[in-house]
């Protein structure tokens, strides 16, 4: 089994600002529409879970298939998915 985890650094207007790709899988143009659409799904959970919570670490906000989603929440005005 292939092995892949996308970094994504998101500023505080949900624009991704930073993106990586690492693993054995092979990069497809479609994976990376993929990982762009449950970026963009887990924000709201994100939003919603940083006002109810002063944890940093928010692991498996979301889920999609094999993929999951866990969060760095920081101070300053991004998150890293």
């Amino acid at each position: 089994m292939a092995t892949n985890a996308c970094f994504i650094i998101v500023s505080r207007n949900d624009i991704p600002i930073y993106e990586a790709e690492v693993g054995v899988a092979a990069k497809r143009e479609e994976a990376a529409q993929l990982h762009q659409f449950i970026l963009h799904a887990a924000l709201d959970v994100v939003q919603d879970m940083a006002w109810t919570t002063s944890a940093m670490y928010l692991k498996s906000v979301d889920r999609f298939n094999e993929l999951v989603v866990s969060v760095y929440v920081t101070a300053a005005p991004s998150t890293e998915l």
